[in-house]
């Protein structure tokens, strides 16, 4: 079998002595100047590949606005940041700096900018993270063509390979979704694909500049959602030490030095923020001791793989339970594992045919890269027992992707062979079967397209084997079954996909938790729905879940995008949108105080903070379970003039957060008056 599939390219010099185990890609030429030399070929493929970022520029963008502030709770600090550098800086809720959000501000800074440019609207938040889509898909492009050209020796295979890596992303359901919304999650997988390029051209060419850079850009990345960004690390570093041009020695050098790249880019910052007293920044979200260590190694780090994260609401297996086939269940599946076991039929096949290949061997090195991150990224959201939502799985869209594109551009380049001819046709099955299966727990969701998909994929299977193994047609036949066969075996892959995508880009989705596509299974859909969270939040909370709003499914007068919550707020998971008559009261003499309000809760303070413009205090900040402010820290702030209005408020099922939250809450209640305002109970502190 492996010496069907050989990966030199056709017609290739032989290796020059003294270089054992150098890659004979070395011999052709590369970049942009040896596209350009290469005739008309090279327009149409570069006009190909522009027509594509359009397309998905144009799918992306379609009904953008519908999703309006999307997680308010972000776009309430990029309306921090826009208005305060310091805000910006640290990332903070509010522009008075009294809590930062639960994560790095990384991903914060390039809508802030974009905010403090534009204005603030749902297109200055959400037009930036679209195109880091589309540059995501562009890069994806160019990783996989450079695999794919080195591997066969054909410019035209390698763009094959590219457009179709490009487009696999861009169908991703969850991509979609994700690449439409103000989450971290947009610039983490930008960044991260970005590395991983500069993994696969440094492994090719051997220069330790892109390295380097890959590390920087992993850096930036955990900048964005700190330690999930390690978990592509694995990969790159087996990839390089691999198969890098270069002795064992100095493989290791490099590898240091990057690692060195990670750590400079991203602990500038953490370094910042552990050197400015407490006092003079605001309280580090999401940890309980203002420190920007526990928010990574605790609640965002090790909390998230063991379940016991200090501050989580819930916890415990009330997030799903962890499993190896966790990713293809009710709710994660038609997010992300529509072609995931085809990928991981190409990637282990390219694999073992290439077993005797040169260390060096390029196709070898990014199978590494890609299925690395595949296989660790998947395996830690299987296996992991703290919070996880569906939409994390974005993380692998750009593996998928990237293996797609990578094992069906080598192996349509060489469909002669029986060997890969038979892979293929096992991949296609594999897509078809998924594609169905997923399709069909969607109940009543364009109901004729598992049983096309399924067909298709079945008839392709047999397309791809059927040359090889026997059938014999004349030469104007056999063009026909192969774009025939091509076109199948894309509509097998594709269709169930591109079906929830259409769905998902057509659908507002505002709030905290939003999933992609239709409703699968038992979990609740709708737009932006929470899935299999129903029951878990039912239980956990005792709330009743009345009907469907924007974000989900809340009790009558629950707020758009999450679930609502007594007291007048909106609750955990989803902002409020106050009357016109407490916006009236929240910006009457605003310019005389530093907050306009405190509540309970950052999605409740998140909505008074855009309905107003004005800094909005969010006692506990995310969950209302952080220690800030305490009640002693409140009353100085009431007794020195900084806030105007206290707004009752609770999370779920009652909850009024931490202690500090209660107690504040408390003595508000014992020492002012209490009045009602556009439905809302308020007390006037100024």
């Amino acid at each position: 079998m492996a010496s069907m599939l050989r990966f030199e390219p056709p017609g290739a010099p032989p290796r020059r002595p003294g270089r054992p185990g150098a890659s004979s890609w070395r011999s052709r030429p590369a970049g942009p100047r040896a596209e350009r030399a290469q005739g008309p070929g090279a327009v149409r493929r570069r006009a190909q590949l522009a027509a594509v970022l359009a397309a998905i520029t144009t799918l992306y963008l379609w009904n953008l606005t519908a999703n309006g502030w999307a997680n308010a709770f972000y776009s309430a600090a990029a309306q921090a940041g826009s208005q305060n550098w310091e805000a910006f800086f640290f990332g903070s809720s509010d522009a008075g700096n009294s809590i930062t959000v639960d994560k790095p501000p990384a991903s914060l800074w390039i809508v802030d900018l974009s905010v403090r440019v534009f204005g603030l609207s749902s297109a200055s938040i959400l037009v930036p993270e679209v195109l880091m889509g589309v540059a995501t898909a562009w890069i994806l492009y160019l990783a996989v063509r450079r695999a794919v050209r080195a591997a066969t020796g054909s410019d035209a295979a390698g763009h094959r390979g590219g457009l179709l890596a490009a487009v696999v992303l861009a169908l991703t359901p969850v991509a979609a979704l994700m690449f439409r919304f103000n989450n971290p999650d947009a610039l983490l997988v930008l960044l991260m694909t970005a590395s991983g390029y500069a993994v696969v051209r440094s492994v090719q060419d051997g220069r330790a500049r892109w390295l380097i850079a890959a590390g920087a850009l992993l850096g930036l990345g955990f900048l964005a959602k700190q330690l999930q960004v390690l978990l592509v690390v694995p990969g790159f570093g087996l990839a390089y030490l691999w198969a890098a041009p270069h002795p064992l020695r100095r493989r290791l050098l490099h590898l240091l030095g990057a690692l060195g790249a990670v750590a400079a880019a991203a602990g500038w910052w953490i370094l910042a923020v552990e050197l400015t007293p407490a006092g003079s920044r605001p309280f580090i979200g999401g940890s309980q001791t203002n420190s920007i260590l526990e928010l990574t190694f605790g609640y965002n780090g090790f909390g998230r793989l063991d379940g016991n994260e200090v501050g989580s609401v819930g916890g415990g297996n009330g997030w799903g339970r962890p499993g190896l086939f966790r990713l293809f269940s009710d709710t994660f599946g038609g997010q992300i594992a529509w072609l995931l076991p085809t990928v991981l039929i190409l990637g282990a096949a390219l694999l073992w045919v290439g077993r005797r290949a040169p260390r060096t061997d390029p196709v070898r090195a990014s199978v590494i890269v890609w299925g690395g991150w595949v296989l660790v990224t998947g395996l830690t959201f299987s296996l992991m027992a703290g919070i996880i939502h569906e939409y994390y799985s974005v993380a692998l869209a750009p593996g998928i992707a990237a293996l797609a594109g990578t094992g069906a551009g080598v192996l349509w380049h060489r469909r002669s062979g029986r060997a890969e001819a038979a892979v293929l046709a096992a991949a296609v099955l594999a897509a078809g079967v998924t594609g169905a299966m997923l399709l069909g727990r969607a109940t009543g969701f364009v109901p004729w397209l598992p049983p096309v998909v399924a067909a298709a994929g079945i008839v392709a299977a047999f397309g791809m084997a059927a040359g090889p193994f026997g059938l014999r047609l004349t030469p104007r036949w056999t063009g026909w079954a192969s774009r025939t066969t091509a076109s199948l075996a894309l509509v097998a892959g594709l269709a169930g996909s591109l079906a929830f995508t259409l769905q998902t880009v057509s659908t507002p989705h505002t709030g905290a938790i939003v999933s992609a596509g239709p409703s699968s299974g038992f979990g609740v859909g709708g737009p932006g729905g929470f899935g299999g969270r129903r029951q878990f939040i039912q239980g956990q909370f005792g709330l009743s879940t009345g009907g469907p709003a924007a974000g989900g499914f809340g009790p009558q007068g629950g707020a758009s995008g999450g679930f609502g919550g007594r007291g007048g707020g909106a609750g955990l998971l989803g902002a409020s949108t106050p009357s016109s008559a407490l916006v009236a009261a929240l910006t009457a003499d605003a310019a005389k105080y530093t907050w306009a309000a405190a509540v309970v809760g950052s999605n409740n303070a998140a909505g008074y903070q855009l309905a107003t413009g004005q800094p909005a205090m969010a006692l506990g900040g995310f969950n209302g379970t952080d220690p800030s402010p305490t009640l002693e820290q409140f009353q100085q702030l009431v007794a020195d003039g900084r806030v105007h209005w206290f707004i009752a408020a609770s999370l779920m099922g009652g909850d009024s957060g931490s202690d500090a939250a209660r107690q504040i809450a408390q003595w508000v209640e014992a020492n002012y008056t209490a009045q009602t305002i556009g439905g809302k109970t308020v007390y006037q502190l100024g």
